[in-house]
């Protein structure tokens, strides 16, 4: 890893290192964030599901427990009801014995004929569907009933174990004449096929007479109309329940402590109290046993293609011994946490993808603005170790980069200022060098050039022109002349000696040059003009000094032009304390990379020039305190400016 980032950019480095610090976190604290939105979702969800649940059972008993009421005011009202009509028969019948004992005493039949004819009339009296008159004596002998007759009942007992026979004889004997008086017991008649006990209620009254009691008893629940209409109020509470639809695929359904299904889609009045989930366990059994909670169990449908579990909560209906239970299977149970889910884990996606493109942006343009002046830095480094001390670094702001790129640009200047110190120092020991040469030049070829002009001067004087050695004799001499000025020049850019300044018309010094110069065989074929402003001041200078500048600029300039042109010397006064002086030429030109080395000694583009012209120029100009520029083009012409202060102050 660190072999590959070292051979990766700054800002590669910045890419690699700062992205995952920042996208990870990124994904690290959403995926936290997503889990636990999720659990809390699903939490919520799941809680709410299950308070569906317990709810819908809640509802189902609360519904039962209505119906349950209801019939139970329902079953009191006709049990008033039954009680008055088995109150009338019974009044009936005791005027029927009352009138046959009538008989008797008036003599019309004897006393059993009148019993007999009161046991027959009383037995063909029948109450609701299996309900009928009876009677008996204060010692529960049968002495009219429709099957038990002759037996006696004293010792009866009914479902609950109560004696209600001995009950009935023992009111019977405390009441009050012509009094009714009724008794209700759960009683099973096995010769009707009676399954479970059925509420009867009897109302009686006490013949003291014949010591009968005579009885008119009926069941509760056979009253005329009454069964059918409690069948269909039941029926239509068992489909209103089997109408709610718990999920897509859930029901209700309702069984007793048995395990038989009372409220069931397709399996009512099964009894399933064995019935067996898909790993064994007998989650009926269960139900029944604990009457109450929760349960889970895998279960397959005919029609499911896999197990699915299901989620079921019961509660227990005691007055009727019910159980009932509200199921569910658990991929719908939790149908609508898994959609939160998956919408939280799109969101949480989604939005980390955003933030950490986002992320990604911000931190590439980070990169970016701190690579950029990095990037700046090194083109600038890169150009000023090509030699280009001119070059500075731009500086913004006051961070890190910021103090480096100023402290670079104060070590270029200091390196520039260097370097210019190091070339005036080598100028000055070329100029030492350059003073001892010229002594020793000076003094070694002097003389022996003096000796040669002397003895040229007197062969050339003794010929005359016509002779053929007048010419090399010219020539010797012409050339040793050319000597003597080399060698004069090198004393005189050695040896430059201070200018003596006096004030010096400087229109007046330009046109003796202008003049001087329009008659040299060097400026054959130039037109010299002048635009010399008027109204200068005097300048203080060295004459002698100037008019050598003058006339260098202006032979420099006839030399560019060997086959004639133009050049136009001017003045002009640049503010209150300069003026300017102007050679303008329409020569050849100086080529570009040649104006950074004009001034140096020796350097010339003649094939005879010594190179010092220019160099003697300038030195003459900055003694001056003055300054030296030139702009050419090349094939256009050059431009010479030469600035000079109106007074010169001695430093």
């Amino acid at each position: 890893m660190t072999s590959f980032l070292n051979k990766l950019k700054l800002r590669g480095k910045l890419l690699t290192l700062v992205l995952p610090l920042v996208i990870i976190p990124i994904f690290v604290v959403a995926g936290v964030i997503g889990f636990i939105a999720n659990q809390q979702a699903y939490l919520g969800v799941t809680t709410t599901s299950k308070d569906d649940l317990q709810h819908l059972s809640e509802f189902c008993i609360d519904l039962l427990d209505s119906h349950y009421q209801q019939f139970q005011v329902y079953k009191q009202d006709k049990a008033r009801n039954l009680n008055k009509e088995l109150a009338t028969l019974t009044a009936l019948s005791y005027n029927l014995v009352t009138a046959e004992q009538n008989q008797y005493t008036g003599g019309k039949v004897d006393l059993e004929t009148a019993k007999r004819e009161a046991r027959q009339a009383l037995k063909k009296t029948n109450v609701g569907e299996t309900g009928y008159i009876y009677a008996m004596s204060s010692q529960g002998d049968l002495l009219a009933h429709i099957a038990r007759e002759g037996e006696n009942v004293y010792n009866e007992r009914d479902e609950n174990g109560r004696y209600f026979i001995r009950e009935m004889c023992a009111a019977a004997r405390a009441s009050k004449p012509g009094e009714t008086l009724f008794i209700t017991y759960p009683w099973r008649n096995a010769v009707l096929g009676d399954k479970k006990p059925r509420t009867k209620v009897v109302a009686y009254r006490y013949f003291r007479q014949w010591d009968w009691i005579i009885a008119a008893g009926s069941y509760l629940d056979e009253t005329a109309g009454d069964a059918a209409f409690e069948r269909l109020s039941f029926e239509k509470l068992k489909e209103s329940i089997r109408a709610k639809k718990v999920g897509e695929t859930g029901y209700i359904f309702c069984m007793d402590s048995k395990g038989t299904f009372t409220v069931h889609p397709d399996s009512e009045g099964k009894n399933m109290i064995n019935a067996r989930d898909l790993n064994g366990n007998s989650f009926i059994r269960e139900m029944c046993n604990k009457k109450s909670g929760w349960i889970r169990y895998p279960w397959k449908n005919s029609t499911d293609s896999k197990i699915r579990m299901k989620i079921v909560r019961y509660d227990y209906f005691e007055p009727w011994d019910w159980i009932v239970a509200v199921g569910s299977y658990e991929d719908e149970f939790y149908q609508e946490a898994n959609k939160i889910k998956s919408h939280i884990l799109f969101s949480m996606a989604l939005l980390t993808l955003i933030v950490g493109a986002a992320a990604t942006c911000l931190v590439f343009w980070a990169s970016n603005f701190f690579t950029r002046p990095i990037t700046h830095m090194m083109s600038v480094i890169k150009r000023v170790k090509r030699g280009n001390l001119d070059e500075r670094m731009t500086v913004s702001g006051q961070d890190e980069l910021a103090e480096m790129g100023s402290a670079f640009n104060r070590m270029t200047e200091i390196i520039q200022r260097n370097k210019a110190m190091e070339s005036n120092l080598a100028q000055q020991c070329k100029m030492a060098s350059l003073g001892v040469l010229s002594s020793g030049v000076a003094h070694e070829i002097n003389n022996p050039l003096g000796v040669i002009l002397g003895y040229a001067g007197y062969l050339e004087g003794k010929m005359g022109e016509n002779d053929p050695n007048y010419q090399y004799i010219h020539e010797i001499k012409r050339e040793s002349k050319r000597c003597k000025k080399i060698v004069q020049d090198l004393l005189s850019y050695a040896r430059t000696p201070r200018p003596t300044i006096e004030a010096t018309d400087l229109n007046d010094l330009l046109q003796q040059i202008v003049d001087f110069a329009a008659n040299h065989t060097d400026m054959r074929g130039v037109k010299i003009s002048t635009n010399l402003a008027s109204g200068l001041p005097p300048i203080e200078l060295d004459g002698d000094q100037m008019r050598q500048v003058a006339i260098n600029l202006v032979l420099n300039a006839g030399g560019a032009m060997p086959d004639g042109g133009s050049l136009t010397v001017s003045s002009e006064a640049v503010d209150a304390t300069h003026v300017r002086i102007t050679f303008s030429d329409s020569g050849c030109g100086i080529p570009p990379e040649s104006l950074e080395t004009i001034f140096e000694p020796f350097y010339t583009t003649k094939a005879s020039g010594t190179g010092l012209g220019l160099a003697i120029t300038r030195q003459i100009i900055e003694q001056h305190h003055g300054e030296i520029h030139i702009d050419s083009e090349v094939g256009k012409g050059t431009r010479v400016t030469v600035t000079l202060p109106i007074e010169r102050e001695e430093l």
